[in-house]
């Protein structure tokens, strides 16, 4: 069966980036460009991944992530953030975040954690 990936970055270039490179690896994936669409995919879907931008405008990555685990305890996600935001960074741990990739950063980087964290 394949991976079920969702992609939530406010930036179209990332998720258009991501979304090519995790296909190619074999993943299905799903896009949000919101927290309320990310929410609400992250639901419908039931994704094996997420991996979220923590920062977005209207809904930052904290509450995305808080709303897609009081709907499903169980989700996994990775966020993604710029270096220095080491309190968000923590909240999200805090709240379930499996763990942290710094942007910018590196495809083969993602590629590579993205396939570890679909085994375990």
């Amino acid at each position: 069966m394949t991976a079920n990936i969702l992609i939530v970055d406010d930036q179209y270039g990332i998720r258009i980036l991501l979304n090519e490179v995790l296909k190619k690896e074999g993943y299905d994936t799903l896009q949000a460009a919101s927290g309320p669409e990310a929410v609400k995919l992250a639901k419908e879907h039931k994704p094996d991944l997420v991996l979220l931008d923590m920062k977005i405008p209207g809904m930052d990555g904290i509450e995305i992530l808080k709303r897609m685990k009081a709907d499903n305890p169980s989700i996994r996600a990775i966020i993604m953030t710029a270096y220095g935001e080491l309190d968000m960074i923590q909240e999200a741990k805090n709240i379930g975040a499996i763990m942290h990739v710094p942007k910018p950063f590196d495809i083969d980087d993602i590629r590579k954690t993205v396939k570890e964290h679909l085994i375990h």
